[in-house]
């Protein structure tokens, strides 16, 4: 009896004790919500101090016409970086020789192991870094040499295998290097400036590779690969019909998957939504007859052989087995996937720009371009600068309520950076995109020291300049200029075209408030299902396959659309370092490792999420067979008046303020351009402006 007390006691004491403890982490609980709390509080007045800031700062300019104060803090456009075109033609890769060098099996493991250990090329495929390794060359420097001189252009990146070196930046120490480290990685994505100084402490012994060799190595692996599973899927006769831009998304959602001998990769009876091609090894296919207790094999299977077929349809129980005859490698696709690209392109709501009182309006207009020149207009001020140009307000002569945007471009600087073709793809572009969310492009000029693009006036002012002056957007505004810029992508991308350069810096509004998307220096027509290498965007917008030189398509400019959607909404990109290469570490982490922040709804988050896939870019929505009516039927849009925005009826979020064709009130300011670049009479590369 007394026992049973004690043990009654002990239960009690226990159950107090327990709910003591739950109390407490309760209270706890509390605390950090209530702390978190005061956190985005602090937040929230942090964001509203520093658009005061940039409010008052860009007030003094405007009423100064005097850039702001060195030491005061303020939000600056980003710079979108573009790599030189690559010298490789993906049809001769296979041409292309590259040189191994022999090495120790102790080099080839250190190499090994420090390209695993490098935050970057750890994402790449196995066989990418043996083939690295493989073609990596020894170089030998001795105490106090310089590896790498902050300022320089660099095309090479290093392992590090014996000795020391030291980083600096500005003549600080950042640190110091020991063996089976890589360093310079950023020099194989694109030409770029060294940004800090690494001088050997030791004498040192480096493999090295350079960025052609390393842009070979990737383009290749991606390229033969998608070659051999269009060949693959051309081969099935349920597949022959299909247009080739779906055969190649088809083939880039293929997924590999390995079997050992015996195993079964589908067992008679089962249901299963799995169609396999067979890469690699032989299956042997086997039926459980009635009356017979054994399987019997009815066929064997080898390289280029399918099974699995009807399961994409929708007939799914298994009639048979498939097991495996030693290893075996299986292209996989499973149903949904199958779904989601088998069936019409991009329906695009062209009704609009192909009517015959469009056609007439856009015919008028070219007559009228045609026939003016650049001493037609006086110039009024500076709307904005870019990377590679200024865009100034001019206004006709003869006709003083009518004004331009004018692109001026420097013919000398776009021959420097190489960015002649990207010039002569954005005008090509520009002279045909007739939708009202892409800025219109009425007229080229030239001269010997400059281009010219004249270009409709929206006054507005940028998006860029409202982001910053408010913070962030609340879901319904957002949702406005996201459906504009759905629109614009819809338009180009129905066309074969990518844009490759989203951001809130190349989004501008109207006089009625309405968002255009603006410059398509970084545009290109690659074709349906086709893909491009060249490295090119603002490094915070920037797609994965993007950085990996996997190839990318208009997926990347899906991926892009939800990184806006994300900065609309909080204030700032989801993914940002302190310099280009961080940041690009931090993408191919992926979206799933960001923590989204309270004010973006579970909707919005999952729309950003679906257009930010990582591992593959056919499956991001948007990509797939209804093109962006999958964005624009998200639960997110539910409600939104499409027909309303393109009709140009809906009321916008902001009205800007524009009186008149010459009010620049809605823009910075920027001081006048004094540099006179040399001229560039003799290249007749741009006989085509």
């Amino acid at each position: 009896m007394a026992l049973s007390k004690s043990a009654g006691g002990t239960l009690r004491d226990l159950q107090l004790a327990l709910q003591l403890k739950i109390e407490e982490l309760r209270q706890r609980d509390a605390l950090i919500d209530e702390l978190e709390l005061e956190l985005d509080t602090k937040d929230d007045l942090i964001r509203q101090l520093q658009i005061e800031l940039d409010r008052h700062r860009s007030a003094s300019q405007h009423a100064q016409h005097s850039p702001a104060a060195p030491d005061e803090p303020q939000r600056t456009k980003r710079q979108a970086i573009s790599a030189e075109p690559t010298a490789l033609d993906p049809s001769q890769l296979n041409d292309v020789t590259l040189t191994s060098y022999c090495k120790t099996r102790e080099s080839s493991e250190l190499i090994q192991k420090a390209l695993l250990d490098n935050d970057f090329m750890k994402h790449l495929e196995h066989g990418q870094i043996l083939t690295i390794m493989d073609c990596m060359h020894p170089t030998s420097l001795t105490k106090g040499s310089c590896v790498i001189q902050e300022g320089d252009d660099g095309s090479t990146v290093y392992v590090l295998e014996e000795g020391m070196v030291e980083v600096t930046k500005q003549g600080k120490k950042l640190c110091t290097i020991g063996p089976g480290k890589v360093f310079g990685e950023l020099a194989i994505l694109y030409n770029c400036t060294r940004t800090a100084t690494v001088t050997a402490l030791t004498d040192i012994k480096l493999w090295a590779i350079d960025r052609l060799g390393f842009q070979t190595i990737m383009m290749r692996t991606g390229l033969i690969k998608h070659s051999q599973y269009t060949d693959f899927l051309r081969s099935v006769p349920s597949f022959q019909s299909l247009p080739e831009d779906v055969l190649s998304k088809l083939a880039d959602v293929l997924e590999e998957t390995h079997y050992s001998d015996g195993d079964y990769i589908i067992r008679q009876g089962a249901t299963g939504d799995t169609f396999f091609i067979i890469s690699k090894g032989q299956v042997n296919v086997s039926q459980h007859i009635p009356d017979n207790e054994e399987q019997v094999t009815m066929k064997t299977l080898s390289k280029g052989d399918w099974f699995g077929e009807q399961a994409l349809k929708g007939e799914d129980v298994r009639t048979a087995s498939i097991t495996a005859v030693g290893d075996v490698t299986c292209l996989v696709i499973d149903r949904e996937s199958f779904k989601q690209l088998i069936g019409g392109l991009n329906d695009v709501h062209n009704r609009q720009y192909d009517s015959d009182e469009v056609k007439a309006k856009l015919q008028a207009e070219a007559d009228f371009f045609s026939s003016v020149s650049l001493d037609d207009f006086n110039i009024i001020c500076t709307l904005g600068m870019g990377g590679f140009s200024r865009v100034e307000l001019v206004q006709l002569k003869n006709d003083p309520n009518r004004s331009f945007a004018l692109k001026v471009l420097k013919k000398r600087h776009i021959l420097d950076t190489s960015q002649q073709g990207h010039i002569l793809s954005e005008r090509h572009i520009m002279m045909e995109a007739h939708s009202p969310f892409i800025i219109r492009l009425y007229r080229t000029f030239r001269d010997s020291k400059y281009l010219y693009m004249l270009m409709e006036a929206c006054l507005g002012g940028e998006l860029w300049t409202l982001l910053r002056d408010r913070g962030s957007f609340d879901d319904s505004s957002t949702r406005f200029y996201t459906g504009c810029v759905i629109e614009a992508l819809a338009f180009v991308h129905s066309r074969g075209i990518i844009y490759r350069d989203l951001k809130p810096e190349n989004i501008i509004l109207d006089h009625r408030g309405y968002a255009k998307l603006v410059d398509f220096g970084f545009a290109k027509k690659v074709g349906l299902g086709k893909k491009t290498w060249t490295f090119c965007g603002t490094p915070e917008y920037v797609a994965p396959e993007i950085i990996l030189n996997k190839g990318h398509d208009s997926s990347a400019d899906c991926w892009s659309l939800g990184i806006l959607i994300f900065e609309l909404l909080s204030g700032s990109p989801p993914f940002s370092g302190s310099d280009p290469m961080k940041t690009y570490n931090i993408i191919l982490r992926g979206i799933d490792m960001i923590e989204f922040p309270k004010k973006i709804t579970k909707s919005a988050a999952n729309l950003i999420k679906r257009l930010c896939r990582l591992d593959n870019p056919s499956e991001r929505l948007g990509n797939q067979k209804n093109g962006v009516k999958d964005i624009q039927k998200h639960k997110w849009f539910e409600g939104f008046n499409w027909d309303g925005l393109r009709l140009g009826t809906i009321e916008p979020p902001f009205t800007p303020t524009v009186d008149g064709p010459l009010d620049n009130s809605n823009f910075d300011y920027f001081p006048e351009d004094t540099e006179d670049p040399p001229p560039d009479e003799e290249s007749g590369w741009d006989l085509e402006f």
